[in-house]
C-alpha cells in the first residue's frame, strides 16, 4: 500500500489592488448647460421655436461636446420645459421645437398676482 501525497490546494488568485481614485475632474469653465441652452433659445428668431437638432447644432459652435453631454442636453430641455422656462411648441419629451415661454401665461394664473400682468387691460 502506497501512500499517497494529498493533492496540491489550487493556487489562489493573487489579491486584486484597491482601484486608485482618479483626481476629480476640474469643473468647466463657463455657463451650465441649462444656461446655454435658455440664451440658444433666446438667439433664436425663428417663429415656431428651435428644434432640438438645431439647438445641439448651436451647442456644438458654443464649444458643447454634443455626443458625450446628449443625455444631459435631453434631460436639461425636459427639465427647463416642466419648470416653465421653455414652452415646447411640438412633439413630446425631449423632442420637438421649444420657445421661451411666455411670462404672461404664467403670471395670469398666479394666485399671489393679483392684479395680473402690468400694462395689460382687464376686461
Amino acid at each position: 500500500m502506497a501512500e499517497e501525497a494529498p493533492a496540491a490546494a489550487p493556487a489562489k488568485a493573487p489579491a486584486k489592488a484597491p482601484k486608485k481614485k482618479s483626481a476629480p475632474r476640474a469643473k468647466q469653465d463657463g455657463p451650465s448647460l441649462p444656461k446655454l441652452i435658455v440664451a440658444a433659445v433666446a438667439e433664436s428668431k425663428e417663429r415656431k421655436g428651435m428644434s432640438l437638432a438645431a439647438l445641439k447644432k448651436v451647442l456644438a459652435g458654443k464649444g458643447v461636446d454634443v455626443s458625450k453631454a446628449n443625455k444631459r442636453i435631453n434631460t436639461a430641455v425636459t427639465k427647463l420645459v416642466t419648470k416653465g422656462t421653455l414652452s415646447q411648441t411640438k412633439g413630446t419629451g425631449a423632442s420637438g421645437s421649444f420657445n421661451q415661454a411666455d411670462l404672461r401665461s404664467h403670471l395670469r394664473g398666479d394666485p399671489r398676482c393679483a392684479q395680473g400682468v402690468p400694462g395689460e387691460r382687464h376686461p
